[in-house]
């Protein structure tokens, strides 16, 4: 598929064909894609913990469930063959900037205006999700409920270094899914909303 085609369909996709598995070959292109995503000063720190058995992705929602009937989104979601949760390790990216080729930083420094541990995990979770799509699959990106963070380290065994950015699920959209994201009810912002030109304010000239 062109990439341009990738980017136009790319959506997230919530509700999954439960009889249609994802091949091995799929979750590892799509982790390869992944491990091609910038890091600043190639610190690559991220993790992906993949949930491809039924147990195991029946553990994650379990452990972070809330109280009540599900949901229709959490209904689709459940349905999905492959989570991969997405983790940003902040450690990785001291040790790389504190050695002499980054200036021997210490620890102690606070030299990043954002986590970029955070950022480039998201840019290795887009293109799982590229990929996705690119393999005639949906995925969508949600995040770990904050209060269920402890319960899903604990289920897992992820070290307390490890930050959650999200989780990708990959499947085969449901023949009757029915897009229930807020693209449905809101529109695209256009170029012309978004991009300034010299200064903030000034709309980019077409």
């Amino acid at each position: 598929m062109e990439f341009t085609e990738v980017v136009r369909r790319r959506r997230m996709v919530r509700d999954y064909d439960p009889d249609r598995e994802v091949s091995d070959d799929v979750v590892r292109r799509a982790l390869e894609a992944a491990i091609r995503a910038p890091s600043a000063g190639f610190s690559q720190g991220w993790d992906f913990l993949v949930l491809r058995t039924a147990e195991d992705r029946q553990r994650y929602w379990d452990v972070t469930a809330e109280d009540g009937e599900p949901d229709t989104w959490l209904t689709g979601m459940t349905k999905a063959p492959v989570l991969i949760v997405c983790l940003g390790n902040e450690d990785a990216y001291y040790d790389r900037y504190a050695e002499p080729d980054k200036g021997g930083l210490s620890r102690e420094d606070k030299h990043w205006p954002v986590d970029y541990w955070d950022v480039d995990t998201g840019m290795a979770a887009l293109l799982i999700l590229q990929t996705a799509v690119d393999e005639g699959l949906g995925g969508c990106l949600f995040g770990v409920p904050v209060d269920k963070h402890a319960a899903v380290r604990d289920a897992f065994d992820i070290p307390a270094n490890r930050s959650f950015v999200g989780v990708v699920s990959l499947g085969y959209p449901a023949q009757d899914e029915t897009r229930l994201g807020s693209d449905r009810t809101r529109d695209r912002r256009g170029v012309a909303d978004v991009a300034h030109e010299g200064r903030f304010g000034r709309p980019l000239r077409s």
